[in-house]
């Protein structure tokens, strides 16, 4: 039966409209159940991202500039499944999949972990996980104690996230900062080489952050993803 301090989040995540609140909640969350981290990524159809983590700034810009998604085993073990799953599951027999892990450690994440992929409306996929330090035992402890808590948790934010992207009609939300710099060097004439550059930032990096805008804004390529940008509002030339 879930907690007190869980069904009292539950109650303050259903008044959420604002993803930057859902953030908030998130982070909530990882207190209320005891665990290191608490992470949400959302990927619409048409490739618009969300997410909502406790992971340092630094392994979320590390984890999308080497593009990890590519290698990474709690990703490809979510695609296949429609279940929560602990990470001793995903296979981790690769040299990449196991340097990956040992890297995560190093930005202060742990080596315990489960997670739950969810499908939505729309071709929308989304994957929950909690991570942990802790050792074996104690980790099969803490599952036994907050593992259903934590899945009705992944349902409740994941439709949360839905409700919102319904009614937020925030167009400055669809792009970040970076992002927008991006897209706003490239739209002006400025070569990439020379936008990377500026931004003090690889152009591998730079290419990063112009297909994520791409992709929120739903653009064949980068000059449809700048004219959108325009029509939005988002950039200005």
């Amino acid at each position: 039966m879930p907690n007190g301090r869980f069904l009292n989040w539950v109650e303050c995540l259903r008044e959420v409209v604002k993803r930057d609140a859902l953030t908030d909640h998130v982070f909530a969350l990882r207190d209320v159940l005891g665990v290191l981290h608490v992470s949400y990524h959302s990927v619409s159809r048409t490739g618009s991202e969300y997410g909502a983590v406790t992971y340092s700034q630094a392994w979320v810009d590390r984890y999308v500039a080497q593009e990890y998604t590519r290698i990474d085993p709690v990703v490809a073990e979510g695609l296949r499944r429609v279940d929560a799953f602990d990470w001793k599951e995903a296979d981790w027999s690769g040299r990449a999949a196991r340097t990956l892990l040992s890297e995560a450690q190093e930005y202060g994440l742990g080596r315990q972990g489960m997670s739950l992929s969810m499908r939505g409306p729309g071709g929308q996929f989304a994957l929950f996980t909690l991570n942990d330090c802790a050792d074996d035992d104690a980790w099969a402890r803490k599952m036994e104690t907050v593992g259903s808590d934590a899945i009705l948790a992944a349902y409740y934010i994941n439709q949360c996230a839905l409700r919102i992207d319904q009614t937020d009609t925030d167009p400055a939300r669809a792009l970040s900062p970076r992002e927008t710099d991006a897209l706003s060097l490239v739209a002006s004439g400025m070569s990439r080489s020379a936008a990377a550059r500026y931004l003090e930032i690889s152009e591998h990096t730079l290419r990063v952050y112009i297909e994520s805008a791409r992709n929120k804004l739903g653009a064949t390529n980068t000059t449809h993803a700048v004219a959108r940008a325009i029509a939005k509002g988002l950039i200005a030339l």
